[in-house]
């Protein structure tokens, strides 16, 4: 089977529907969304509806667990939490209802999807350095051999022994069965390593396969439409960045 992951949409449509027009060369046989559908961008409901249609399942991300009432989000700067509270507004019932019931963590035989850290998973902790990922040796036998994740907006990939963590520096790399994986799949809608292409992932269970993917999108439109609308003017500004 070859799942098309994908995560952090960030309500921006253009990105999304990019990934998807990509995926369809790519003998996709299921799709997962691993969270934060909404936030920061202009088309929520769009990428909502788009995410129903398409995935087989999506995972709760921080972003939609406000969006949903099911998190403290006061916390947030105020540019963000602005856009959760527009969100909010916007969102037509049968999204926000949609939000409510995500799950916080998916697991099919030996693969875990879920947001954050594996670690509690209702707080979202990031994982994009080894030290980060080196937490989880205390689970290592709750792992199943790949966790993907989200959240960081980063392409990143940790191998981990019983002992010890390392960074896989690839984007396409076999699963090995000596290892457990922690893979975050990097943001289809706000990408944050400066390179400014909506990011998906391909996994292939048979082959053992994964493999980060990028694609262009219109950046401009996502932007315009955050800027003709009551949100921070750096979201769309950001989007040309990568950052």
């Amino acid at each position: 089977m070859r799942i098309g992951i994908f995560s952090d949409v960030h309500a921006n449509i253009e990105a999304m529907s990019a990934v998807i027009d990509a995926f369809k060369s790519e003998r996709i046989d299921k799709y997962v969304c691993i969270g934060d559908v909404v936030g920061y961008g202009a088309s929520p409901n769009e990428c909502c509806d788009l995410i129903r249609k398409t995935a087989a399942f999506t995972i709760l991300g921080n972003h939609d667990a406000a969006v949903a009432g099911r998190m403290d989000y006061s916390y947030y700067y105020d540019a963000a939490r602005q856009a959760l509270d527009l969100h909010a507004r916007q969102l037509t019932p049968e999204n926000l209802e949609w939000l409510r019931l995500l799950p916080y963590e998916v697991r099919e035989g030996d693969i875990t999807f879920c947001h954050g850290s594996p670690i509690n998973l209702e707080e979202f902790e990031y994982i994009f350095s080894v030290e980060q990922a080196t937490r989880c040796l205390d689970i290592w036998d709750e792992l199943g051999a790949v966790t993907f994740i989200g959240h960081s907006h980063l392409c990143k990939s940790f191998a981990l022994t019983r002992d010890e963590v390392f960074e896989v520096v690839a984007t396409k790399f076999v699963i090995r069965p000596e290892h457990r994986y922690i893979i975050s799949v990097g943001s289809v809608g706000q990408p944050r390593d400066y390179d400014n292409r909506a990011s998906y992932t391909i996994y292939d269970t048979e082959e053992r396969t994964f493999e980060f993917k990028r694609v262009a999108y219109d950046i401009d439109a996502a932007a315009q439409k955050i800027f003709a609308a009551e949100l921070e003017r750096n979201f769309g500004n950001r989007l040309f960045l990568g950052v």
